[in-house]
C-alpha cells in the first residue's frame, strides 16, 4: 500500500510550486480518481467530474508538469490517457511550516481532505442505503474520535504502527475478490490545554 516506490515525499524547499499545484481542488480531484479507478482520458474523468474536457485536459497538464501523472498506455491515437506516478504523496509538517507560505499550504491541503471526507462520507451511505455495499460492510466501517493523551514519540510511533497495519492487511487482502475500496482517514492533533484561569479573571 505504501512502499517507498509508490509514495512522493516533497521537499518544501524544492517542490513548493508542486504543493502549490496541489492546492487547486479539481486537480486533486483528477489525482485521486486517477489512484482510485486507474488510467483514465481527460474526457473520462470530465464526465466523472461534471467539468469540461478542457478544464481537465489543462489540469492533467499541470500535474504532469510536477509529475504527480504522466501518460498511460494509449487504447488508440486519438486522446491521452493519464494515470498516477504515486499511490501516496506526503511531505514533512516541520519542513512545510518552516518555509514562506507554507502554513497556508499545508492549511489548504488539510480542509481540502476534510472536503474529501464528507465527500467520501456521503457516497459511502448512498453505497449502504442502495444496497451497492452489502450489509457485511456495516459494522466494521465508521469514523472514530478517540482522545488520547500522548507524548510526540508516542504519537509517531502510533502513526507507524498504522501505516504498516495497513499495508500488511492491503497485501493480505490484494487477490481477495470481497476487497472493495476503503477510505482511511487519520488525523492526530494535538491540542494545547485550555487557560481557564484567562478566562476567569476576564
Amino acid at each position: 500500500m505504501d512502499s517507498e516506490d509508490s509514495r512522493r515525499v516533497l521537499d518544501p524547499a524544492q517542490d513548493g510550486a508542486a504543493l502549490k499545484a496541489l492546492t487547486h481542488p479539481l486537480r486533486l480531484t483528477l489525482l485521486g480518481l486517477l489512484r482510485r479507478h486507474g488510467p483514465a482520458t481527460a474526457s473520462e474523468l470530465a464526465v466523472r467530474t461534471g467539468e469540461s474536457s478542457a478544464s481537465t485536459s489543462y489540469h492533467l497538464r499541470v500535474l504532469a508538469k510536477y509529475a504527480f501523472v504522466a501518460e498511460a498506455d494509449h487504447r488508440d491515437s486519438r486522446e491521452r490517457r493519464w494515470r498516477s506516478v504515486h499511490d501516496v504523496t506526503s511531505w514533512s509538517n516541520e519542513a512545510m511550516r518552516a518555509s514562506p507560505g507554507g502554513s497556508v499550504i499545508l492549511s489548504v491541503l488539510h480542509r481540502r481532505q476534510i472536503e474529501h471526507l464528507q465527500q467520501s462520507l456521503d457516497r459511502h451511505e448512498a453505497d449502504l442505503d442502495s444496497g451497492r455495499l452489502g450489509e457485511e460492510w456495516q459494522e466494521p466501517s465508521g469514523l472514530s474520535d478517540l482522545m488520547p493523551r500522548l507524548t510526540p514519540e508516542s504519537l509517531a510511533e502510533l502513526w507507524e504502527v498504522f501505516r504498516a497495519k495497513a499495508a500488511e492487511l492491503t497485501a493480505r487482502d490484494a487477490e481477495d475478490p470481497r476487497a472493495e475500496q476503503v477510505v482511511l482517514f487519520t488525523a492526530g492533533l494535538p491540542l494545547a490545554q485550555e487557560d481557564t484561569a484567562a478566562g476567569e479573571d476576564s
